[in-house]
């Protein structure tokens, strides 16, 4: 006998959302009548901070990246560790996260609570003040889904392997994403973030001597530059030396030039799963910023938490 109509489509629906139970929470005016002031807040926390700090935006976008990818957009990287826990923050490859996008979102935090108490979780404010400093310093705007929770755990045993470091093979770092569901562009795209910031030496004086990819004149004035290195593990460089303060496509075009700084650097180049999309938006800032900004939107919602999954912290860097 047919199944009548009413009746499957009330399956397909129930079904629908059980494939994506915690997408279907969210909505872009989650807060309109909770916190209407939400937007406002976090614009003018986020001004003050990057004015008075220009590494905020770069240091918030990667801690955005490093709270995501290991276990999802959850806040669980804003936790500090415990006499009886080690927290993400405290795992060896985030030790270097600046404290200035930490700042930012207990000051934005804060001005929340003041406004509308226990009602905005850290999750959402670093994934909005993440959006709006890549806007002010030129990146592409993109929407970002509201209504996460924030989770309960953090565990510094969580992130190695999660997280792609610098030294990591091509193959291996696309492995990575891919079992988070990212494909080959998507992460070439996210890898564009490097056009701000900087690295510590560290993370690549020791190829200095022996990686033909640096363009030879680039590879001495780093060895110059981290030549204090053993007496000053704090020194670093900008991660594009060309326009370091802008968000633009003009880290692509350095990779073909020897300009990387960074092994994975080269490896986006030198891979030829990888190089055609490197490619594309070395010569294409509108397509880079298109992919950039979807593929943003996209990890904002990996693996979130809501309803019971999480709560809304009333500070962010302890579970309630």
């Amino acid at each position: 006998m047919a199944m009548p109509k009413e009746q499957f489509f009330l399956i397909l629906i129930s079904f629908s959302s059980l494939i994506y139970p915690s997408q279907s929470r969210l909505s872009y005016d989650y807060y309109s009548k909770s916190c209407p002031n939400f937007n406002k807040i976090i614009q003018e926390t986020v001004t003050t901070k990057q004015i008075t700090s220009p590494s905020t935006a770069a240091g918030t976008l990667r801690l955005f990246f490093h709270d995501c990818l290991p276990n999802g957009c959850d806040a669980s990287i804003l936790i500090s560790s415990t006499p009886f826990n080690s927290a993400e923050r405290d795992a060896d490859i985030n030790l270097s996260l600046p404290g200035d996008a930490f700042d930012l979102v207990t000051r934005a935090k804060t001005a929340l609570e003041l406004s509308c108490p226990s009602t905005v979780s850290c999750a959402d404010i670093l994934a909005t003040a993440t959006r709006d400093l890549v806007t002010m310093v030129g990146g592409p705007y993109y929407n970002v889904l509201l209504g996460r929770k924030d989770y309960r755990i953090s565990k510094s045993s969580y992130v190695e392997g999660n997280l792609p470091r610098p030294t990591m093979p091509m193959p291996k770092i696309i492995s990575l994403f891919a079992a988070k569901g990212f494909s080959v562009q998507e992460m070439v795209a996210l890898s564009g973030a490097h056009t701000i910031g900087f690295s510590h030496c560290k993370e690549f004086k020791s190829y200095l001597y022996n990686d033909t990819h640096y363009n030879q004149r680039f590879a001495q004035a780093l060895r110059n530059a981290c030549a204090d290195y053993p007496k000053n593990p704090t020194l670093s460089v900008f991660n594009d030396i060309m326009t370091p303060n802008n968000f633009d496509n003009v880290y692509f075009d350095n990779l073909g030039k020897g300009l990387g700084l960074l092994e994975s650097d080269h490896g986006l180049y030198n891979n030829p799963i990888t190089n055609p999309f490197v490619q594309i938006y070395a010569k294409d800032e509108k397509k880079f910023f298109q992919d950039f900004a979807r593929a943003m939107e996209k990890l904002s919602v990996y693996g979130i938490k809501t309803g019971r999954r999480g709560e809304i912290r009333r500070r962010c860097d302890a579970i309630n």
